[in-house]
């Protein structure tokens, strides 16, 4: 990193004195030629002004190349027209905030279920079953809740355990679920907008040759592209949300995981503890 540093310092060390050493040669250029064509003023006027014109065409390249990527795409998106762009920002919007809620609901019910089930054994040796139901009181997530719906049926034997243990997990597995199908409805419904948008775009376009009465390449170039633009901006919207529904879809798969495996050890244990006490 240090012998980066040094690189780009040398080089732009040796970049700025270069730009002097040209500079001060175009000064005693201009000089000369000043000295050579003092006589003849209209020459230099024209010069000047021929200097003035590039020079000016030049600060406009730099305002167009100044433009951020955000205001490009705000360009686009005003040109695509404020009905159905409108609909299609709605869409992400609603999408990436259900996203959000999931994501963040499905990392907080996230639980090390080891160490939960190394809790839960050293609560019930110690303390009983009420110092264990403390526990999965305390913590958080689907599977502490699950195992205190056991714990909470031990007085009535182990076959109402197990059934209240898969009645309740599959509860706590629709609302891990909840809000999946929203997402995936705005996944569709995005890109079927933008299409929509395009086809009333063209029609558009037809509408305004025909009124013209003739095909005139500025009118159909216009209304294509305004017509494409929402195809595009509800291609992107779909993009956006696939990829959080997969990821959303993968986190819920990994907790039903965790749950399916956890319950099995924690029947197990409280199996071996009912035969351990009576």
């Amino acid at each position: 990193m240090k012998k980066l540093i040094a690189f780009l310092t040398i080089a732009g060390m040796l970049t700025f004195g270069l730009n002097n050493v040209v500079f001060a040669q175009d000064e005693e250029a201009v000089t000369d030629n000043t000295e050579m064509m003092a006589g003849d003023t209209t020459a230099v006027d024209t010069a000047a002004a021929d200097t003035a014109t590039p020079a000016a065409g030049g600060e406009g390249e730099d305002t167009e190349e100044a433009q951020t990527f955000h205001q490009i795409l705000k360009e686009q998106f005003i040109q695509g027209g404020p009905g159905f762009m409108g609909i299609v920002l709605v869409t992400l919007i609603l999408g990436l905030a259900l996203s959000i809620e999931r994501i963040i609901y499905l990392n907080l019910s996230t639980t090390n279920t080891q160490k939960l089930l190394n809790k839960v054994e050293s609560a019930l040796e110690t303390g009983g079953v009420d110092a264990a139901k403390d526990v999965c009181k305390n913590t958080r997530g689907p599977v502490a809740s699950i195992f205190y719906q056991g714990l909470d049926r031990m007085d009535e034997g182990m076959e109402t355990v197990e059934k209240s243990i898969v009645s309740y997990g599959s509860v706590l597995n629709g609302r891990l679920e909840k809000g999946l199908s929203w997402i995936s409805l705005f996944i569709a419904i995005a890109p079927m907008l933008g299409f929509m948008g395009t086809v009333i775009g063209m029609i558009g376009a037809f509408d305004a040759i025909a009124a013209a009465g003739d095909i005139s390449p500025t009118i159909v170039a216009s209304g294509i592209k305004v017509a494409l633009l929402t195809t595009v901006f509800g291609l992107i919207t779909a993009i956006i949300l696939q990829i959080f529904y997969n990821y959303i879809v993968a986190k819920v798969d990994s907790l039903v995981n965790d749950m399916e495996d956890s319950t099995i050890s924690f029947i197990d244990l409280l199996t071996a503890h009912l035969k351990k006490n009576k």
